[in-house]
């Protein structure tokens, strides 16, 4: 359940970076800085001290990002949140794990 927890985590939080970054950056990959952000945000949810009982970012009590990341990611979340809705299993899922953890 674990293994499958945080694939799943981060490869919502990689489509919602590139949704954020063609938006924004106007480019169908990643450029640079959204590469980064993508990468640090694959490190953060496989390295959660919570595990299998990882709540979604925005109702965890711990805040493992540094603060340009977080803010980085807030703007992503805040941008791509709202466009979802092309990708709806992975929103479904989203809206899940933030009623249950």
């Amino acid at each position: 359940m674990k293994q499958k927890r945080l694939i799943d985590d981060t490869s919502t939080v990689t489509v919602m970076i590139k949704i954020y970054c063609k938006g924004n950056h106007g480019v169908e990959e990643l450029c640079d800085e959204c590469f980064e952000l993508a990468e640090y945000a694959k490190q953060r949810v496989k390295n959660c001290k919570f595990g299998d009982k990882k709540p979604v970012c925005a109702k965890c009590t711990v805040h493992c990002y540094k603060p340009e990341m977080r803010e980085k990611i807030k703007n992503v979340m805040r941008y791509s949140g709202p466009r979802m809705y092309k990708h709806p299993v992975m929103l479904l899922k989203h809206v899940k794990d933030k009623i249950i953890y």
